[in-house]
């Protein structure tokens, strides 16, 4: 069993980061903006599709659908939070979008460590975790 570092984190939160960014944003550049019936297209369609796939599950997996909407509810607050304070307006779309989706990022990227940090503070292993 590897054990989670910084970088560890870090890698899964850039993957996240790309594989959200990459799929939408406000930008114009993105998947969603660029995507016609072509063999390319579709290609990057599949591949984004396998990554949202392996991200989303590992997710579930990890932290189950209480510990995203937890979790959902908890970044929720920090936003609404952000709004009160000034620091954040909801006039801007797309600086809430950018927002919104970092949240995402957030979410995928603690998902796919949370095994390794619940491990750490409980000592429970998830059965994927064992080795036989």
């Amino acid at each position: 069993m590897e054990k989670l570092t910084w970088s560890g984190f870090g890698v899964r939160f850039v993957f996240a980061f790309l594989l959200v960014f990459v799929s939408y944003n406000p930008t114009g550049y993105s998947y969603l903006h660029w995507f016609s019936f072509t063999p390319q297209a579709v290609l990057a369609g599949v591949v984004l599709v396998i990554g949202w796939a392996i991200y989303i599950r590992a997710t579930l997996r990890s932290i189950g659908a209480i510990g995203l909407g937890l979790l959902s509810v908890l970044l929720a607050c920090i936003i609404w939070l952000f709004v009160d304070l000034g620091w954040l307006s909801l006039k801007n779309v797309s600086v809430f979008s950018w927002v919104v989706e970092l949240c995402i990022v957030v979410m995928l990227a603690i998902g796919m460590s949370w095994s390794h940090v619940r491990r750490r503070i409980s000592g429970q292993v998830d059965m994927d975790d064992v080795d036989i």
